[in-house]
């Protein structure tokens, strides 16, 4: 896929030579190369090839202001959405393209520029296309924080059904307007009603009840709903979304959007996080929902005795999310009680396997090389010294997981690194190729073998 053109080391000879080669994948990573001197960009900048006009634009921050100006009025419309996301793109450049022909265009720029100077916002929000005035005044942004709309343009913007939404969250709700919100028959919209810090207390009990389970959620959520209220809403979201029949196979597009958002609500119930009782977590330690305790465990001002409970909460989201605020508070004991324990119940703790959150002392790591738990014995290989018989071991291990943790160990004995080139888990002999500790002449073997 020609990786070699990002490398940092690429003389002008050896990018000259690229670019005479014209190979598309070459020139496309040598267009993502951040060392690559600003000629060359500027020369790339009028190739035929669009996709490596626009992979210029991912390195905007260190590129030379003629590269972008040329790149601004580009033909492709992949290169001016790149502009229009980046947030390195000079300022004036980018305002440039909310005028600019393809509504594709300008409402990336509206997505991905919340904080635009006014005047552009003006422009975004007043759109003559939907889909840019949607852009502009969301739910959503791909950055934040999120705009405030000019108070002035709020009328319209209440009015218009595609800005609605949005918009709600900035409206003064006198009695006209709540009523015409509760109403709205776009459940977003009484959704982001059920969020608005001046609601009042009827038409919060009144959202409390309402048909669609996300707003339900969104009333869940609020720091003053009443107990008896929430325990409601919790229990009725669980048995509506277990009793909603699927839709019918020729249902519309919003009938099976409202029917996600039902069967969804129980796990959005789950995944709240609530910056409210984050700030205040003592009181909500022992709450009866996940989410509440997730929140309180995000916290990093709760005392001892509050961090042990939660490491031992009976949920694995809210064990994992507080040994992650509070590590240096989790003791041996507790970590690898942690880990054992570790399941991967809930999708939303993906995260947990990707860091290397609790950390475990040599001695323990050389004793977890013959737990019976294969996810410990792949820990052991953490030990920059782990005895060599204990690495041997572990390549032999019959979990492909511990053979690929071990793989790369430096006290591997060299017979058990070739064994794992030919092992029979093609990420275990991957491993195993990319080890530093593979000698040369295996190294050009493979190599060879891959006639390279």
């Amino acid at each position: 896929m020609g990786k070699v053109a990002k490398r940092p080391d690429l003389t002008e000879d050896m990018i000259a030579e690229i670019l005479e080669i014209d190979d598309h994948w070459l020139l496309h990573s040598l267009a993502l190369n951040d060392r690559l001197p600003d000629r060359f960009r500027i020369r790339l900048a009028s190739h035929r090839d669009g996709a490596v006009r626009a992979a210029l634009v991912i390195h905007a921050a260190t590129a030379p202001r003629e590269m972008l100006e040329q790149l601004i009025e580009d033909p492709d419309r992949r290169v001016r959405e790149y502009l229009a996301q980046g947030h390195h793109t000079p300022p004036g450049l980018r305002a440039r393209l909310a005028a600019d022909p393809d509504p594709e265009v300008r409402a990336a720029l509206a997505k991905h520029w919340p904080q635009a100077p006014e005047a552009v916002r003006r422009i975004l929000l007043t759109d003559p296309e939907a889909k840019v005035r949607a852009a502009a005044c969301s739910t959503y942004y791909a950055r934040l924080p999120h705009p405030t709309p000019p108070s002035d343009l709020l009328p319209a913007l209440l009015a218009d059904p595609v800005t609605r939404a949005g918009a709600v969250i900035h409206a003064v709700l006198d009695a006209d307007t709540l009523q015409r919100l509760a109403a709205d028959p776009d459940s977003e919209v009484r959704a982001e009603l059920a969020r608005h810090p001046d609601l009042p207390p009827p038409a919060r009990e009144a959202l409390a009840v309402d048909p669609a389970l996300s707003v339900r959620v969104k009333v869940f959520a609020r720091p003053d709903t009443p107990e008896h209220v929430r325990a409601q809403i919790h229990a009725s979201v669980h048995e509506l979304s277990r009793s909603t029949a699927d839709p019918d196979p020729d249902a519309d597009d919003e009938t099976v959007l409202q029917w996600f958002q039902n069967e969804f609500a129980p796990t959005e119930l789950r995944i709240l996080r609530l910056p409210w009782v984050t700030a205040d977590p003592l009181p909500h330690i022992d709450s009866p929902y996940v989410s509440f305790r997730v929140s309180a465990a995000a916290s990093k001002s709760l005392p001892a005795n509050a961090v042990a409970r939660l490491l031992d909460d009976e949920e694995e989201m809210v064990r994992l999310t507080m040994a992650h605020t509070a590590s240096h508070l989790v003791d041996l004991a507790t970590a690898e009680n942690i880990e054992r324990r570790y399941r991967r119940r809930d999708k939303f703790t993906f995260w947990w396997d990707k860091e290397e959150v609790l950390t475990f002392p040599p001695a323990a790591l050389r004793r977890f090389a013959t737990d019976p738990e294969p996810r410990l014995r792949s820990f052991a290989p953490r030990d920059p010294d782990l005895p060599s018989e204990l690495a041997e071991k572990l390549a032999a291990d019959p979990e492909d997981r511990v053979r690929r943790a071990v793989a790369s160990h430096r006290n591997l004995p060299l017979q058990s690194l070739l064994r794992l080139l030919a092992d029979s888990s093609e990420r275990v002999a991957e491993a195993a190729g990319a080890s530093p500790f593979l000698p040369g002449e295996h190294m050009e073997w493979l190599l060879n073998r891959a006639g390279l």
